[in-house]
């Protein structure tokens, strides 16, 4: 059974997503959850708390995606891939859902969630620092993890076309992976 701030984060989903986060009201918030105003107001302060509820639970749902795909059998691009669409998974699950509204509430997301943001990259940085260090260990790994965060979001920042996102993530992942085996030595033949 949802808890009721479970509830509260569903509904602000909707909310956020068919108004934007500017136009969503704590009343709009209570009405989609099914309770009043002031019930609603015994679990969050306001709307940028449960904005940010939201946000952490859609990061933590991606992170542990993220984490899965780590743990994946299979070549490291793939891996890695998989790492990062998790990722990119949130930001053109929000282009789908809120065409209109996407880019206000990546927006909003960044001013409003800073420190949760924070710790997610960290997360990620260091998820992809170990994936790139076990596949590759003569790359330094934290600057290979942080250039395909980096690739991720240049992605994630210039949607016009989210259904090609996954396809460009994948050969971007390919590419870097290809300069990548060049740093690994090869054996010597006898």
């Amino acid at each position: 059974m949802n808890s009721r701030p479970d509830a509260i984060i569903d509904a602000a989903y909707v909310c956020f997503t068919r108004h934007g986060a500017r136009r969503t009201t704590m009343h709009d918030l209570a009405e989609e959850a099914g309770m009043s105003r002031a019930a609603l107001y015994q679990y969050f302060r306001n709307k940028e708390d449960v904005f940010r509820a939201l946000v952490e639970r859609l990061l933590a749902g991606a992170l542990a995606a993220s984490e899965h795909a780590a743990e994946m059998e299979g070549l490291p691009e793939a891996r890695l891939a998989g790492i990062l669409s998790a990722k990119l998974g949130l930001v053109m699950q929000i282009w789908r859902d809120s065409p209109a509204h996407a880019a206000e509430l990546l927006g909003v997301d960044t001013r409003l969630s800073s420190d949760v943001l924070g710790r997610y990259d960290e997360a990620m940085l260091g998820l992809l620092t170990r994936t790139v260090h076990d596949s590759y260990p003569a790359a330094d790994a934290p600057e290979a993890a942080e250039i395909l965060l980096a690739f991720t979001r240049g992605l994630e920042a210039g949607v016009s076309n989210p259904a090609a996102l996954p396809e460009r993530l994948r050969r971007g992942v390919e590419v870097f992976v290809t300069g990548l085996n060049s740093l690994t030595p090869t054996k010597e033949q006898p």
